[in-house]
């Protein structure tokens, strides 16, 4: 049966019933993404199971293949389940239904940037957007500023959070370039895959802090 249109208004607003939509994204979507996307998946469940639909997506995905061993093994380590993970490929219908990119490194925030030129507020690499997040809290504005009312409304607080980590940008700026982007560990020895882990897990741990204190 086909499904009843969704309003811009209602994708959008502040005040829906909607998940929270978040994609990570790497360019084969079998390594670091996979990752990030169960990670931050089973993390958001224990703030508000439902809140949050965490999906990743690849620039030049493998299709169709399952998290590498390195990778299944860290989301099991930390909780998280690689089980029925697929790979998937990169689209700008993907990215339509988004409302935060995080992505791996910053070559592939260049890369939806061109699929979807109207995102450049809402992608960010990954250990950036933590960055982000903690300058925020050091000022005093994870939650909408002003309004005592965006505690209680998860939606807001998390549909405007990209503008106002935008907005601190030049507060979370890498001394390195590197400091940006995820090591990848594709066809990479395992000490490769614990270097992945050590990049990608102090990102994860940021978010999802940010999100119990403001869930």
């Amino acid at each position: 049966m086909p499904q009843p249109r969704v309003s811009e208004t209602e994708t959008r607003g502040d005040a829906t019933s909607l998940p929270i939509r978040i994609l990570t994204v790497c360019t084969g979507n079998i390594c670091r993404s996979p990752v990030a996307e169960r990670l931050l998946q089973a993390g958001l469940d224990q703030v508000e199971p439902g809140a949050f639909r965490v999906r990743s997506a690849g620039t030049r995905a493998m299709v169709g293949e399952p998290a590498q061993p390195g990778s299944a093994r860290i989301i099991t380590a930390y909780g998280g389940t690689p089980e029925g993970f697929a790979a998937r490929q990169l689209t700008p219908a993907i990215l339509r239904d988004t409302d935060l990119v995080l992505t791996m490194a910053a070559r592939h925030r260049g890369e939806v940037l061109q699929l979807d030129p109207s995102l450049l507020r809402r992608t960010f690499t990954i250990r950036e957007f933590a960055r982000m997040l903690d300058a925020l809290e050091e000022r005093g504005a994870g939650q909408r500023d002003g309004d005592p009312s965006a505690a209680s409304d998860l939606g807001a607080v998390w549909r405007g959070l990209p503008a106002r980590a935008a907005s601190v940008r030049h507060l979370a700026l890498a001394a390195d370039a590197s400091q940006n982007d995820v090591v990848d560990p594709y066809r990479r020895g395992e000490n490769v895959y614990l270097q992945m882990e050590d990049e990608l897990a102090p990102a994860l741990l940021t978010i999802l802090r940010f999100a119990r204190l403001h869930g």
